[in-house]
């Protein structure tokens, strides 16, 4: 299952871990992204807490973590090549996986028809 934060990350949640990733909306608005700064595996994120950090040529932002967890991995591909960010944002260009530590906190994130529609008010 797939949900979404306001803050526009996404998690692909499969059992007790998840991929956490920007949305293809967060990337158009960040431009060309030429960096990006993943968390350690092993580091504890809570849920809105800021998790990493994407730079593009127009600024730098911060992407939070959708659930509390531990971080099992960053994606090693985005070191080498962060335009994956742009080019895959919901695929090859996820930032990190995690185990959730309160599988309860994703009632609080939207599906994709709600993500939708809140998209479409802004």
């Amino acid at each position: 299952m797939r949900y979404y934060t306001r803050d526009h990350e996404w998690i692909e949640v499969d059992g007790t871990s998840a991929t956490v990733g920007i949305t293809e909306y967060a990337q158009g608005q960040l431009g060309d992204v030429v960096f990006v700064e993943l968390p350690e595996p092993g580091r504890a994120v809570t849920a809105g807490g800021e998790a990493a950090v994407v730079e593009s040529v127009k600024a730098a932002s911060e992407v939070y973590a959708p659930v509390s967890g531990t971080v099992t991995e960053s994606n090693p591909a985005l070191a080498d090549d962060p335009g994956l960010v742009n080019s895959a944002p919901e695929g090859a260009g996820w930032f990190f996986r995690l185990t959730l530590s309160d599988p309860a906190e994703l009632s609080g994130l939207m599906d994709a028809e709600a993500y939708k529609a809140f998209v479409a008010t802004l």
